[in-house]
């Protein structure tokens, strides 16, 4: 089809840092992901609802699995990130990449027992360079709601830019949403403090 992107091997290229090995998702980490994902209170600032069970979370990833939107325009990236040397996994990062726009919006969802370790930083870091560089994008986006102080602080320790603040992006659990979104810029170094 014209004007689509051809699905890149660099989506299923493993990305490590010293502690994290971010490997490609996959339908087989269903599974692993399942439990952590199950935690209903890491919801609080999502409009997304724990998975329910393993075959609808499999389905999901199943869709993430093709690594490009039906329409060809977009390119899924998703990592799981693992320590290395320990079984198990800790969270996800992604990035959905309009190679046409040279632009991303990141997302990342670390476990509740393996925050405040850094490793939501240190692997959106590592992946934020690889992105860039292979996409030889302009900027890379973040969307956040504004209570989740927590996800602000990464973003701006990552060097992230502050842009705007959204009121009323969203409505969910009850509750309206304002967002904060943040731009970093290709050519800035991101850093893993």
């Amino acid at each position: 089809m014209a004007g689509t992107v051809p699905l890149p091997t660099f989506a299923e290229k493993i990305i490590a840092t010293d502690r994290l090995i971010l490997t490609p998702l996959t339908v087989a980490h269903a599974v692993p992901m399942f439990e952590g994902l199950h935690d209903a209170s890491s919801y609080a600032f999502l409009p997304d609802e724990p998975f329910e069970d393993v075959a609808a979370l499999a389905a999901r990833y199943a869709r993430l699995e093709r690594r490009c939107s039906p329409d060809g325009r977009e390119v899924w990236l998703n990592w799981v990130i693992g320590i290395a040397g320990t079984p198990g996994l800790c969270g996800y990062v992604q990035f959905t990449v309009q190679p046409y726009a040279q632009r991303a919006l990141v997302a990342y969802f670390v476990f509740a027992a393996h925050r405040q370790q850094g490793i939501a930083r240190e692997a959106v870091a590592a992946a934020l360079s690889e992105v860039i560089a292979h996409f030889r994008l302009a900027h890379v986006d973040a969307e956040i709601d504004t209570r989740n102080a927590a996800s602000i602080a990464l973003v701006e320790r990552l060097g992230f830019t502050y842009m705007r603040h959204v009121p009323n992006a969203d409505r969910f659990k009850g509750a309206v949403s304002d967002e904060v979104h943040y731009a970093y810029f290709a050519g800035a170094e991101p850093t893993c403090l």
